[in-house]
């Protein structure tokens, strides 16, 4: 069994082994991954950080030995924690997005080494120290009006769940990637009236299907990818809708994913 990391800024994960299967997620640069089986250019992952596996297409990766794997999972890692941030290498540079990891960052130099290149960050603006409620609100805000895609993981296209993964992520807390997965996490918020910027909440179909989620900015507004990352106002009831006049999503739960 190899491990690989992506290189590329970001990577599809597909649901077959051809470009024309629906994409379910994405890789992002140097998250790791394991590869379990081969066919042709096209490799089936697990993702190490939650196990969500699917298929990817190329060689935008490097290969790692068991130990070399390790190695980088023990290093100082540096999270990207900004919608996007540009990478300088050689004569040129690459743009990763929010999320994106940085093995072996070193912060007096704020640059790394993988696979032999040397990327140094071009950014290094970070935000004031804060606790991870605000951090988890400022940072889901950033996302606002990125469009909706299906499987999508950065601000140029996002889908609920993955919103809510990444953002949590930036924020040093580790979610899977499916919204009927991150359910599981947190303790459950009896009354909306309690509920705390930075809590999740989830809400479901007639069958009472797992079917959206969203991250709470207060006991009343949410904010979260349906058409585009927005805010709403919520209740009880739900999401209310007011470009339609209607609830559009039906309220399960609210979980406190945080403390």
């Amino acid at each position: 069994m190899n491990n690989g990391i992506c290189l590329n800024s970001m990577m599809p994960i597909r649901s077959e082994p051809s470009r024309k299967a629906q994409m379910t997620d994405q890789l992002l640069f140097g998250e790791s991954f394991k590869i379990l089986e081969m066919r042709g250019e096209w490799h089936y992952i697990e993702r190490s950080i939650d196990g969500y596996g699917g298929w990817i297409a190329g060689r935008h990766f490097m290969e790692a030995s068991g130990a070399h794997m390790e190695n980088i999972q023990e290093a100082i890692n540096r999270i990207v924690d900004q919608p996007f941030a540009r990478l300088i290498f050689g004569q040129s540079g690459m743009w990763v997005p929010g999320g994106s990891v940085l093995p072996f960052f070193d912060d007096s130099t704020h640059s790394f080494t993988l696979n032999g290149i040397h990327y140094k960050l071009e950014s290094t603006q970070t935000a004031e120290k804060e606790d991870t409620r605000q951090g988890v609100m400022r940072t889901a805000l950033q996302y606002q009006n990125a469009p909706y895609l299906w499987g999508g993981k950065t601000i140029m296209g996002i889908d609920c769940s993955g919103f809510i993964q990444v953002v949590y992520r930036i924020c040093s807390i580790l979610l899977p990637r499916d919204s009927q997965q991150q359910l599981n996490h947190g303790h459950t918020i009896g009354f909306i009236k309690d509920a705390r910027g930075g809590d999740l909440a989830f809400f479901d179909n007639e069958e009472g299907e797992i079917v959206h989620a969203g991250i709470m900015l207060g006991p009343d507004r949410i904010i979260h990818a349906s058409g585009r990352v927005r805010i709403d106002p919520i209740d009880h009831q739900g999401i209310y809708s007011k470009e339609e006049h209607k609830y559009s999503h039906k309220l399960r739960v609210i979980k406190n994913a945080i403390d």
